[in-house]
């Protein structure tokens, strides 16, 4: 019989090749780890307990429970910033169609597409200030924006005050964020839509797809993943716009987004337990937002078939479908 293999105490694992590889591991969990709660979950913790309060940053607490919750949504600045927020989610459904669009163009073989690409996502490495001073002299009366819709024949009387006037100076400033981000989105669709099989696209040609086909059918559902990603992005970003309406205008005539009202009830009127409460109602909207898009790609636009094996077989049927469709309109001339 062969003897029993000894049994090694803790020490003895912990100096052996195993003992070091768990510990390595361990080490490098707990140093990020620890780092994410010091600085994102506690602070996080402590401006939920905030909320209940109200305080200064220096000075007594008085404890009011759900008061500050309620005055969000009583308040006029409060809940009018966040009736502002859709402006910033119709832009970004804008910005996500003209991304998606000009991706699908540019992942094919365009002349001067690369030298395009460079142009389109040049703004997003520009700094948000930067921008915003640059939009400011650009929407300012008689400036870079006037001026040349005088040279198309416009007169400068006829023309609005693009950021004082409560009809237009939202849309202006939607308009800059959506020259800003659009290029991030449409160089991620580009990156998605090369990655699918090119032996596809030749396939639906074979049987009669046109390019729009080719979309639906084939490019769509294989950047989906992505198309969800941007979507949720751009929400999340339209629900927190700042430094667009806090720089050109100061969030004045009806321009102060919700954060630029939270920036000024913490730190000009210094009422920190009711940007608090902002910021965890914030939060659940910006969740609840999250998870409305997932049911919606999800039931509405099917991706949840990405994951099923019967998908592909589905996305076969459609195609061998129109082909058959289109053999006989053939027949019939």
């Amino acid at each position: 019989m062969k003897a029993r293999a000894k049994k090694r105490t803790f020490g003895e694992w912990l100096k052996s090749r195993d003992g070091q590889k768990v510990l390595v591991m361990i080490a490098f969990m707990i140093i990020p780890l620890l780092l994410l709660f010091v600085f994102t979950y506690l602070p996080f913790a402590e401006m939920f307990g905030f909320s209940f309060y109200n305080m200064k940053y220096v000075g007594a607490r008085k404890f009011v429970g759900w008061d500050n919750y309620l005055k969000v949504f009583q308040r006029k600045d409060c809940f009018g910033a966040l009736k502002l927020s859709l402006y910033y989610m119709v832009g970004s459904i804008v910005q996500l169609g003209l991304a998606l669009y000009l991706a699908t163009m540019l992942s094919f073989k365009v002349r001067g597409g690369k030298i395009f690409k460079g142009f389109m996502f040049f703004p997003y490495l520009i700094n948000g200030i930067a921008i915003g001073f640059i939009f400011k002299f650009f929407y300012t009366r008689g400036f870079v924006f006037d001026t040349v819709l005088q040279w198309c024949g416009f007169n400068l009387d006829q023309l609005p005050y693009w950021l004082r006037d409560q009809r237009i100076n939202n849309i202006s400033l939607v308009g800059t964020s959506v020259w800003r981000y659009f290029g991030q989105n449409m160089v991620l669709f580009i990156g998605a839509i090369m990655s699918v099989d090119s032996t596809l696209y030749e396939s639906a040609m074979l049987d009669g797809a046109n390019k729009f086909h080719q979309f639906r059918y084939i490019i769509l559902p294989s950047i989906k993943t992505i198309v969800m990603l941007n979507v949720i992005l751009s929400i999340t970003g339209s629900l927190s716009a700042f430094e667009p309406p806090y720089v050109i205008t100061s969030g004045a005539n009806g321009t102060g987004t919700y954060f630029v009202v939270m920036h000024e009830i913490a730190h000009t009127q210094q009422k920190v337990g009711l940007a608090s409460a902002m910021a965890i109602v914030l939060l659940v909207i910006i969740l609840f937002a999250t998870l409305l898009q997932k049911l919606f790609f999800k039931y509405v636009f099917r991706s949840g078939e990405d994951d099923d094996p019967r998908a592909g077989a589905r996305r076969e049927k459609k195609m061998a479908r129109l082909a058959a469709k289109r053999a006989k309109t053939a027949e019939g001339r």
